[in-house]
């Protein structure tokens, strides 16, 4: 009895340390190529919310730019236009 179990004991081992092991590679192999997917995801996400976000610091550089002209180029009164604006009703 103690030698067919030991035999018993020793194919277990002998055959399932393999297959456990094969299992596990192939499980980690997929966990790691859906990680990579993941962050190739990310990564094009990322790209996209730095372009608009260049975009639209692109456009904020324009407004200021045009508005820094409107008070050094044009000597307007700044403090009559502050007021103008203050009474206007927003035109949006």
């Amino acid at each position: 009895m103690d030698e067919a179990l030991f035999v018993l004991a020793l194919v277990l081992i002998v055959i399932g340390i393999p297959v456990i092991g094969g299992v596990w590679l192939v499980r980690e192999k997929e966990r790691l190529r859906l990680r990579a997917r993941e962050m190739e995801l990310l990564g094009s996400r990322t790209a996209e919310s730095v372009a608009q976000y260049a975009a639209r610091t692109e456009r904020l550089e324009q407004r200021v730019c045009v508005l820094e002209r409107v008070v050094t180029e044009k000597g307007f009164d700044l403090a009559m236009d502050i007021d103008r604006l203050a009474v206007e009703p927003a035109q949006r």
